[in-house]
């Protein structure tokens, strides 16, 4: 489990965050938010204030990455490129999560190394992640000013005849009146909101297609929404395309794999990112998936 509780002594009366600092490494304000976020307790209390200091016996939780020997498709002095299973958190959701994509990036990099930018948990493929604080800030700022390319497989449901430019704006936002409250929806009075789908290949025995999907911009579930939009949801979508007594069931856990395959088609969703393009101090980088993403796709029908 990469949080864990481990006990530690101070000899003589010390701050708390200077004891994080010398012991740890952790700068002052790692340190001191560490201490305000609850991890450090002394005869069993929670220390909460970061100018509080420790003397004796005090137990400490920590992030402890334990790597499942992930290893990167793509490395580089500045980053590296993970291709994420289905199923694996980007982060840890609360402290009892037992693996995230962050685990190796930590155990295998350091803990300067981060993880530049999101994908779901759901959602398989290459993940960019940095190396250090400085290329950090750098891949995180692409993302942001929208200096990365980015291109997803997907297989649908329907026969997808032409490419096609999605422009609807998303809004997440609170829903009083329906039972899941936060599911992204197409409304006029969301964020712009662009994809353009490009049809690969249509199997007619399924009554599906492998898409290409560019996101414009980097909404949540864009790429998911928008299919669903023009009525060609992604298959294997436990979320769009499904009743919202059966999105409540599948959040609670009570959908069996081969109930989920009956109601949408797949026993994961069949979405990934499967490339990325960028330059980063005056070098592009062009950097495709290395797996066989419609072999594993229909494997999961």
């Amino acid at each position: 489990m990469p949080f864990v509780k481990e006990k530690y002594f101070v000899k003589e009366k010390t701050k708390a965050f200077l004891c994080l600092i010398r012991d740890f490494g952790y700068t002052q304000k790692e340190a001191q938010r560490l201490i305000a976020k609850g991890r450090i307790y002394t005869n069993g209390v929670v220390m909460d204030r970061p100018s509080g200091s420790l003397e004796g016996e005090y137990e400490f939780i920590y992030f402890k990455p334990i790597s499942r020997g992930l290893e990167p498709t793509y490395t580089h002095k500045q980053f590296v490129v993970f291709d994420k299973p289905s199923g694996v958190l980007i982060h840890p959701q609360n402290r009892n999560t037992e693996y995230s994509l962050i685990d190796e990036v930590k155990d295998q990099f350091g803990r300067d190394a981060n993880i530049a930018h999101r994908i779901d948990q759901e959602t398989s493929g290459l993940v960019l992640c940095a190396r250090n604080k400085e290329s950090e800030r750098d891949l995180k700022m692409m993302f942001q000013e929208r200096d990365m390319d980015k291109k997803y497989l997907a297989l649908v449901h329907g026969h997808v005849s032409r490419e096609t430019f999605i422009d609807v704006p998303l809004l997440r936002k609170e829903d009083e009146s329906a039972i899941v409250r936060m599911v992204v929806k197409v409304d006029k009075r969301g964020k712009a909101s662009q994809t353009n789908i490009v049809p690969l290949e249509y199997f007619d025995d399924l009554d599906m297609t492998l898409v290409e999907a560019q996101p414009r911009t980097g909404r949540q579930h864009q790429i998911r929404v928008h299919l669903f939009h023009v009525k060609h949801p992604i298959v294997g979508d436990p979320i769009y395309g499904q009743t919202e007594e059966n999105i409540v069931r599948f959040l609670d856990k009570e959908i069996s794999p081969e109930e989920r395959i009956k109601l949408s088609g797949a026993s994961r969703l069949l979405l990934h990112a499967n490339e990325l393009a960028f330059e980063l101090k005056g070098e592009k980088y062009h950097i495709r998936s290395k797996i066989n993403f419609i072999e594993v796709a229909l494997s999961k029908l």
